[in-house]
């Protein structure tokens, strides 16, 4: 009986306002997670059941994944995808931050000049720069090489933008004591600042990872060799002129989306709490 009025008592409390926005909620969740799930249950569909749009595979096969590893180049984009995001990444962390402190602990003429024009190339899209960047490719040999794919984007606005904001965020005391006892700026750049600001750190680095993993125009007009596609211009090279071979693409489609969902599932409470604090920061 005390069990069935508190029943009552919490559905009273219950306002319609929140069920209409839980309703949504779930509706929109289930809009986002549709593409997904059908996306996994055609990479265990054959060629013959591709167009069915059951969910649960008539007949559950692993003939596609099987040939990605075999037959393609996959294991090989993996590899490229991975050294040329991690590369990029370290890049931005340490050039980004190392700027960003500059721009904020430091005075010098022309400082205001510098941070708006760093912050211009925000505004600049990515499309705009594709033809400078292929001349400077071609001038210097860099088409078809790893670095020629990396070097765009090794440092970036947004980075700085973001590092300059924290830092500046920092005590000028604690700085200025570490100057009096005698520590180079690189050394306190490195042990104080640094460790500081690892919200920050952790979330630029997240996303420019996942934002080189993802990248396709750059990769795709600067590589011609296959040994050297990435994980987006790999999967693009499985459709074909007059047929394509869904199954196949959808299998390479989730082999390629595991490490960007296991990067959000561990480091998830890295990137909400830099998203947070650099809006605050702003």
């Amino acid at each position: 009986m005390i069990d069935q009025t508190s029943r009552i008592a919490y559905l009273e409390k219950i306002k319609p306002g929140k069920i209409i926005i839980w309703t949504l909620l779930f509706l929109g969740g289930v809009v986002m997670i549709t593409p997904l799930a059908f996306m996994i249950s055609t990479s265990f569909k054959t060629g013959s059941e591709v167009f069915n749009l059951g969910i649960i595979p008539e007949n559950p096969t692993l003939k596609n994944y099987v040939y990605i590893w075999t037959e393609s180049k996959f294991s090989r984009w993996i590899l490229n995808s991975l050294w040329v995001a991690t590369f990029s990444t370290a890049s931005v962390v340490f050039f980004d931050s190392l700027v960003g402190y500059t721009l904020a602990k430091f005075t010098f003429r022309g400082q205001t000049i510098v941070f708006i024009a760093i912050l211009s190339t925000l505004m600049i899209p990515t499309e705009m720069l594709i033809i400078p960047w292929y001349m400077m490719s071609r001038t210097f040999g860099w088409v078809d090489t790893y670095w020629g794919i990396a070097f765009p984007g090794l440092m970036t606005g947004f980075g700085t933008f973001l590092m300059r904001q924290f830092f500046m965020g920092l005590p000028d005391e604690l700085i200025e004591a570490a100057r009096i006892d005698g520590w180079s700026e690189f050394a306190i750049w490195s042990k104080i600042a640094m460790p500081l600001v690892v919200p920050a750190l952790s979330a630029l680095a997240i996303f420019h990872f996942l934002g080189n993993w993802t990248a396709f125009i750059w990769p795709l007009i600067v590589t011609n060799d296959p040994d050297l596609y990435t994980i987006p211009v790999g999967l693009a090279s499985f459709n074909g002129e007059f047929e394509t071979d869904w199954e196949i693409v959808m299998t390479a489609s989730c082999l390629a989306t595991l490490p960007t969902l296991l990067v959000f599932l561990l480091l998830q409470k890295f990137i909400i709490r830099g998203v947070m604090l650099a809006g605050l920061k702003g």
